[in-house]
């Protein structure tokens, strides 16, 4: 451990241990991460509206340490601060979301000024800085409250993405925020994870809103794990088509920006060598990432969730499979860990889930013969598995025919122990070595490979709320004291990035 420690600074000394700026190609951009509902706290001011993330960490047992974001780390009030410590590491650019409760607090209607003002003021101190902002529009934060006359086929008419409605209602948010920001924001990203939003909020029900019908509605009293994920995914993808279409037919001629999506992308390696786990791995990237991306690229979902889904995954028309097919002019990729993967001979799972995971017909784990993939981070889901990137970003180059790629999330967490003091706390070096890892195999991928990839994002400057989790993890590059004022105090990462950014 000593060895290591000292390699480790000498890293620190050098500005990422071989790794340097040169080692990315010319206007490669380096920026954190952040989301408006982990961040900004601020929850009741300025006239915010609700979102189902309010109520769902409002609700006993969602959340681990039975935490909110009520505050979380007061980015809303603190923004020149947090700033001016981006500018001190030399980033380029922040990735934010804006949140659609503090510019629609109704979800729609009536437009909140404050809101606006707001991230007007964000978006005009981070270009002073020289940082350029690439923006969310929607991180999983979906106003609660809709108007009365809103109405949808299910019966919890105002939580979901199930219902075309609310597709349509943000697709009125996205224009409010191109007509307002536009002038001065570049690269939009319409949805955060929409996988994620998928499984998690309506199959498995582990995030808001909480709907599912695994073990036979044990755990989630309303939804239907079978259909209701293929639905919203469908939404998202033609709200996000809708709203391209919007911006490249009446704002892309005078402001010229991009949009995107950022998809939540583990690699699956195959369990064994043999054919069946080979396609099991195949298969379980195609459930996830083609599920978002392929439709963009061909115009519908992978053949292999046609066949095995059937009548419950839903059917673009001529015209949405038109209008759907090309909408993204760049694709983000928030990659963090690999797992092996193989095929589920049983059917078990069919029998207790009926959901997406029966669906694939596949296993992933983190373990072959009880050994694990890599070094854990403190997520339990978190395995530290550098080459992954560098597969990754050869998939996305091969089955999509180098699309531009920005790593918008990467990015490990430490514990929140109460006997850590804040000087350990800081002495980050795994931290260090994940980041050098995983950047170390991203440029390989861009110089050797010659995958298009443009920008990295690391997950996140400053310790937050990590949803579920609560403040029990760690992902900052910034130390924030919870006990004493949320003070910021720079990790052993800040000045490796500090490093890393100021070489040629």
């Amino acid at each position: 451990m000593l060895l290591l420690g000292v390699a480790l600074q000498g890293c620190i000394a050098q500005g990422g241990g071989g790794l340097t700026r040169g080692s990315f190609p010319e206007g490669f951009v380096f920026g954190t991460a952040s989301s408006a509902y982990q961040h900004e706290g601020a929850a009741k001011a300025d006239g915010r509206g609700q979102t189902i993330w309010d109520k769902f960490a409002h609700t006993f047992g969602k959340i681990v340490d039975f935490s909110n974001a009520d505050v979380a780390v007061d980015q809303y009030h603190r923004y020149e601060e947090d700033i001016q410590l981006m500018a001190d590491m030399g980033m380029d650019a922040y990735r934010f979301s804006i949140a659609w409760s503090r510019i629609l607090p109704n979800g729609t209607g009536q437009v909140n000024q404050a809101g606006i003002d707001h991230y007007n003021n964000f978006i005009d101190t981070l270009l002073a800085k020289g940082i350029q902002p690439y923006v969310t529009l929607y991180h999983w934060d979906l106003p609660q409250v809709w108007k009365t006359e809103f109405t949808c086929s299910l019966r919890e008419r105002n939580q979901s993405f199930s219902c075309l409605k609310c597709s349509n209602d943000y697709a009125v948010y996205a224009e409010i925020c191109f007509k307002a920001f536009g002038d001065r924001v570049k690269h939009w990203i319409t949805f955060n994870e929409p996988h994620t939003v998928a499984v998690q909020g309506y199959d498995s029900g582990l995030q808001a809103p909480g709907r599912c019908s695994v073990l036979l509605h044990l755990y989630c009293r309303t939804g239907n794990s079978g259909t209701e994920p293929y639905i919203v995914a469908h939404n998202m993808i033609l709200a996000h088509a809708t709203v391209s279409d919007i911006y490249r037919k009446k704002y892309k001629a005078t402001q010229n920006g991009q949009l995107g999506i950022a998809f939540d992308v583990m690699w699956f390696e195959p369990m064994t060598n043999t054919t069946i786990d080979i396609e099991a791995a195949k298969r379980a990237q195609e459930f996830q990432l083609g599920w978002f991306a392929d439709p963009f690229f061909f115009g519908d979902y992978p053949t292999t969730m046609r066949t095995r889904v059937g009548d419950r995954l839903p059917k673009f028309t001529a015209d949405e499979a038109t209008l759907v097919k090309g909408a993204l002019d760049f694709v983000g990729i928030n990659h963090y860990t690999t797992y092996y993967t193989r095929h589920n001979s049983t059917n078990i799972i069919g029998t207790l889930l009926h959901n997406t995971l029966a669906d694939t017909g596949t296993i992933s784990l983190p373990f072959k013969n009880g050994r694990p993939i890599g070094d854990r981070a403190n997520s339990i889901w978190l395995y530290i598995v550098p080459s992954g990137m560098r597969s990754l970003m050869n998939y996305v180059k091969q089955r999509y025919n180098s699309p531009p790629v920005y790593i918008t999330e990467n990015g490990m967490d430490d514990g929140n122990s109460p006997f850590t003091s804040i000087k350990d706390a800081l002495k980050d070096s795994k931290r260090i070595k994940y980041h050098n890892d995983y950047l170390t195999n991203l440029a390989a991928s861009i110089k050797q490979d010659e995958c298009d990839v443009r920008g990295y994002f690391a997950w996140s400057l400053l310790d937050n709320w990590e949803w579920t989790a609560g403040y029990t993890s760690r992902f900052g590059l910034y130390f924030v004291d919870y006990k004493d004022n949320l003070k910021r105090y720079p990790k052993n990462s800040v000045q490796w990035f500090k490093n890393l950014l100021s070489s040629s």
